[in-house]
């Protein structure tokens, strides 16, 4: 091992029975999972499988420059516990003083709140602010991925404080990217926590053109969409910071959202997320591209690594994890809140009324032999769209038929009279609930029914535009017991601790999003027991998605917790039993 400017090179020799293959053909194998390579002397050696498995993610992500593997520097961590079980390993000081320096990971002691912070910082988040010190002391980029409610927010602007302390004389700003439903959120907590910071909110058709304005606060606050219109301003302007808020905004690398984060110019780098991985492994690619460039090697390596179904074997899997851990902090509720109230969690089934199953069974019918047909000629990999479009309806006939059928939206639910015999039931002061659906349409339906009942509430959808009234009203007003929900709207962003009780009407494709719906109420600020309850009709599509749902929630720990399970994908086997 010897070290570049910014840079370390591998000189190293493969060996078939004492015939010399180069480098550059023992690269090649590994790029594409083969298991021969060319000798030097025109015959074939066979190359383990074990030895793939083991090295290959790691040194197919280097390049060949002069005969030798050059990496990065970003990719340091990689090769680090690529070597950690070879002693024989030479390398040179300037290599060795950065191993030593990525090993204090494990001891990082909790830095001091800054003294313009206002509130209390607890343990957990003062170690927060240590490991942002120490990735930017390294001049690597990392992943906060706390769980929901754990006050990613409110450590970043503790770090922001410390830094604007730091540079006293040079003020450069600090880049926030985030959902447009979240910007209300960090200008509140902002003014709340770090009112020393001055802060921009560059969105909407008024802004100014991004420029050398900036200059003037230690925040910019904009939004992933005016990103993507404005990005031929951003690439110009030198950020101190450049911070994703919601970092699943650009999980898949070849949006138009991932090109230009990638593209902006900062001196440090980070992303919050409680999800790093919400379906596959390419997203984790996706991610550490913007933090450190290089880092995984390049897409089209990293996806013939990962294989079609976008996931690595045992072994990768586990060096992947060793080799990111410095770089993604994730800690549970479990481990660190222990303050935090009980959170119980219930799925209550319900049997759909005569007529509901009588549309129900006729409307799958219809989706199964339509599904089937349309895999049977062209495969799953291409019916994708005909496969979800077919159990969207399902779904959406499992929780009212008139999601299908609008003549039918005055007709009873089985989902709906369970949701309303349970509200009923919490009448009382103190008793406030959150309702949470994908479906606008179904929230109308429950909307006309309360207001027939004389019953008060909230609503919050992507078309609401003053956020702030809404949760204010449910926050502080006794009398509004009752807040409708867009999961896709008001699934993130929101502290709503009033309420005691959760109801998730339809449940989705992936965990993380009922959990980050949950966790409106269950966070940093909750003093009572939150209960929340997932209604599901039994005998449809919904149960049979409740039990793939185990599946995404396995991928998600795979790297974060080195465990070998992992999303396999949707196969004719599941299909079939989704549409039974």
């Amino acid at each position: 091992m010897t070290s570049g400017i910014d840079w370390f090179d591998v000189s190293m020799k493969a060996e078939f029975g004492g015939v010399s293959a180069t480098m550059a053909d023992v690269l090649a194998a590994l790029r594409h999972r083969r298991t021969t390579v060319l000798l030097g002397d025109g015959s074939v050696g066979i190359v383990p499988e074990e030895w793939l498995s083991r090295w290959g993610v790691a040194l197919a992500a280097g390049d060949i420059v002069d005969g030798r593997l050059r990496f990065r520097r970003g990719q340091a961590a990689m090769l680090d516990v690529l070597l950690a079980d070879r002693p024989e390993v030479r390398c040179d000081e300037a290599f060795a003083a950065l191993r030593r320096e990525i090993a204090r990971f494990s001891s990082i002691e909790p830095a001091r709140v800054p003294a313009a912070f206002v509130g209390k910082l607890r343990d957990y988040q003062r170690e927060g602010l240590a490991w942002m010190r120490f990735l930017r002391n390294l001049r690597f980029g990392g992943c906060l991925a706390d769980d929901m409610g754990l006050g990613k927010t409110v450590q970043v602007l503790a770090m922001l404080l410390a830094r604007k302390a730091e540079r006293r004389r040079r003020r450069t700003p600090s880049l926030v990217l985030m959902p447009r439903s979240l910007m209300f959120n960090w200008r509140e907590e902002a003014a709340r926590f770090a009112p020393d910071l001055t802060v921009l909110e560059h969105s909407g058709h008024d802004r100014l053109p991004a420029g050398r304005h900036f200059d003037d606060y230690d925040i910019v606050l904009t939004t992933y969409g005016t990103l993507r219109r404005d990005v031929s301003d951003f690439v110009d302007i030198e950020f101190d910071y450049a911070i994703l808020d919601e970092a699943t905004a650009i999980k898949s690398a070849n949006s138009a959202a991932a090109k230009a984060a990638r593209l902006l110019r900062a001196s440090h780098r980070l992303a919050l997320s409680g999800t790093p991985i919400e379906n596959h492994i390419g997203e984790l690619w996706s991610l550490f591209e913007f933090l450190n460039p290089g880092m995984l090697g390049t897409a089209s390596v990293f996806k013939k690594l990962a294989g079609d179904r976008q996931e690595l074997d045992e072994n990768a899997q586990k060096l992947l994890g060793r080799a990111l851990r410095p770089f993604i902090l994730r800690r549970t509720k479990t481990q660190v809140a222990k303050e935090l109230p009980a959170r119980v969690e219930q799925t209550i089934h319900c049997d759909l009324e005569p007529d509901e199953r009588k549309f129900y069974d006729k409307l799958r019918s219809h989706v199964r032999a339509s599904v089937r047909k349309r895999v049977e000629r062209d495969g799953i990999a291409r019916s994708t769209v005909h496969i979800l479009e077919g159990l969207l309806r399902l779904r959406q006939a499992a929780c009212h038929s008139g999601l299908i059928d609008k003549a039918r939206s005055c007709k009873s639910s089985a989902k709906l009279d369970l949701l309303f015999d349970r509200l009923k039931m919490l009448e009382g002061p103190g008793q406030k609930a959150l309702v949470f659906s994908q479906f606008t349409s179904l929230l109308t339906i429950v909307r006309s029914r309360l207001d027939e009942e004389g019953m008060a509430y909230e609503y919050l959808d992507g078309s609401t535009r003053d956020r702030k009234a809404a949760v204010d009203r449910f926050q502080t007003d006794a009398g509004c017991s009752l807040f409708l929900i867009s999961l896709k709207a008001g699934g993130m962003g929101l502290n709503l601790t009033s309420a005691r009780y959760v109801f998730l009407l339809d449940p989705w494709w992936n965990p993380a999003v009922e959990a980050q719906a949950i966790d409106r109420a269950h966070r940093i600020g909750q003093q009572a027991t939150v209960f929340a309850y997932r209604i599901i009709a039994r005998a449809t599509v919904e149960e049979k998605v409740a039990e793939l749902q185990q599946r995404k929630r396995a991928l998600a720990d795979a790297l974060l917790a080195e465990s070998a399970d992992g999303l396999r994908g949707l196969t004719r086997g599941d299909l079939e039993i989704l549409l039974q």
